[in-house]
């Protein structure tokens, strides 16, 4: 299980990552200069009547919203991991997947986090920070 504190310290210890309230729904969003790549994630009153019609129902639990590379990935990583991930029709087209909180341990949130920070990161940093770990 993992806490929105525990999205602030990751997100806030990758480079140039920033925390902001979102204008749309007053929730903690981060970012970098190039673009949001995690925020707090409620649903509207669209949503949950799109989810009442498909069968489903939004969690109980802290939603967090992050992006991915594109659709393919997001696809692959619904598949792969439905008790935590999973995408609303507002999300249709969109290259961005929801993450249960209360279901993904803190070293999965760490790597989607990552992941969609390495997504909207500059090349450059991105490169850098990679490179760092052995992994560029």
């Amino acid at each position: 299980m993992a806490s929105i504190d525990d999205v602030r310290a990751i997100a806030l210890a990758l480079p140039g990552a920033e925390e902001s309230v979102s204008g749309h729904t007053g929730e903690a969003a981060w970012r970098v200069k190039s673009g949001q790549f995690a925020w707090v994630r409620g649903p509207s009153a669209t949503d949950l009547r799109q989810l009442s019609e498909l069968g489903r129902d939004w969690p109980a639990g802290p939603v967090l919203a992050v992006r991915v590379g594109d659709l393919g990935e997001k696809e692959a990583l619904l598949a792969a991991e439905p008790e935590a991930l999973f995408a609303i029709p507002h999300f249709d087209g969109y290259p961005g997947l929801l993450v249960r909180l209360d279901v993904v341990d803190r070293d999965r949130l760490e790597e989607i986090i990552t992941d969609a920070w390495l997504v909207r990161a500059p090349a450059g940093v991105a490169k850098e920070w990679l490179a760092e770990r052995g992994l560029g």
